[in-house]
């Protein structure tokens, strides 16, 4: 009966998936070694435990993946300061391994030696997080064109998780996964268009794992699209007069900024008084002799532009000139239309006369005609008579 019951005792401990059972017949006591499975983080501190049931002074084994033994009874076998026993006692055996790294990954085997040899494995397994990650550009963002930019986690365990993010919203990408010997390694690629209104935006790529409890390793990225300059002189406000002083300046934006501004005139060589400071223009104490049109140009690798400004300096004296003269020449104007129109009239005059002179001969010739058909039928007799008749007709 005691063996009958010393074996219904063993058997739920047989059972057990992670318990090794090692039964003593004269005592009826079973002998039992638990195992149990460890995860952390790269870096950190790992504990493998060993659970003890009944147990007699049988000796305990500690051994890693590659079934070196760590501990034998208690006493260091293997010279690896990383480990550490921190327990043993009837009931439990604890090692401690610090600065655990994926090399260390696997079964740990607790080995209870009694008639026959018992054991049990307990798995540790590595959970490497993510950094930070990296930004490639394949090439420069050109204005009207395209650009492609990769997001990369180089190293992570299990895979991470990357997700591109603009303006609230996630923008779709290519991921490629290469497992690099127990880590993996992870990009997202993605093509945007770009104009130089994009030039600074912002763009953010996230890589999300489970170790990293919800929070996020987040990288963030600014457009760098490059365009050609634009070019505008802000011109002075008001009237500029003899003796004033010019100041233009010459606003230029671009991607990349130019960084020689070139100031010129237009058919004639800058003054001798100009005074150029970068983007500002300057001539002091100005006269006449300074009227014309200033350039000012710009260039980068991308593109030139330019912008002129017109310069004219008011005169007191010419202006007034200019007034008196105005009544002369209307004054001219008007005498000749006079003119004009009195040598049209004249002409219309003329004419019309010419016209009714000529008008009264015609009449005056065909009286005559007549006179003579009148007596021509005199003379001729009864023929002339009814020909008078008709004439008189």
């Amino acid at each position: 009966m005691a063996s009958a019951t010393a074996r219904s005792l063993c058997v739920p401990l047989a059972i057990v998936g992670v318990v090794a059972v090692a039964c003593l017949a004269r005592t009826a006591r079973c002998q039992a070694v638990q195992a149990e499975n460890v995860t952390v983080l790269e870096g950190g501190t790992a504990e493998i435990s060993c659970r003890l049931q009944n147990y007699d002074g049988s000796i305990v084994v500690i051994q890693n993946p590659r079934r070196q033994t760590l501990f034998f009874n208690g006493t260091r076998a293997l010279k690896d300061d990383r480990f550490q026993m921190v327990l043993f006692s009837p009931r439990l055996v604890r090692i401690e391994l610090t600065n655990v790294s994926v090399s260390d990954e696997g079964g740990y085997f607790c080995q209870l030696y009694t008639d026959a040899t018992h054991h049990q494995v307990a798995t540790l397994s590595v959970s490497v997080p993510p950094e930070t990650p990296t930004v490639e550009v394949k090439q420069e963002a050109v204005e009207g064109g395209e650009v492609e930019l990769t997001c990369v986690s180089p190293r992570s365990k299990p895979a991470a998780t990357l997700r591109w993010i603009r303006n609230g919203r996630e923008l779709p990408g290519v991921v490629s996964q290469q497992d690099n010997m127990k880590t993996f390694s992870v990009s997202s690629t993605i093509r945007i268009p770009v104009e130089r209104k994009d030039n600074g935006a912002a763009l953010s790529c996230e890589a999300l794992h489970p170790a990293l409890a919800g929070q996020k390793k987040i990288r963030h990225y600014r457009l760098d699209v490059n365009f050609a300059p634009t070019v505008r002189i802000v011109p002075p406000s008001g009237i500029l007069r003899e003796g004033d002083s010019l100041s233009l300046t010459c606003s230029v934006s671009g991607n990349p900024l130019p960084r020689n501004i070139q100031w010129s005139k237009i058919n004639e060589s800058l003054p001798e008084r100009a005074e150029i400071s970068g983007p500002t223009f300057q001539i002091s104490r100005l006269s006449q002799s300074h009227n014309g049109t200033y350039l000012c140009q710009a260039q980068n690798n991308y593109g030139r532009a330019a912008d002129h400004y017109t310069l004219l300096v008011y005169d007191p004296g010419a202006v007034v000139e200019t007034h008196s003269a105005v009544p002369y020449a209307v004054i001219g104007g008007v005498l000749a239309l006079l003119v004009f129109t009195v040598i049209c009239a004249l002409i219309v005059t003329i004419w019309c006369s010419v016209r009714q002179k000529g008008s009264y001969l015609t009449h005056e010739a065909s009286g005559l005609d007549e006179h003579g058909e009148v007596q021509e039928a005199f003379l001729n007799g009864n023929d002339a008579s009814q020909g008078k008749k008709e004439y008189l007709l």
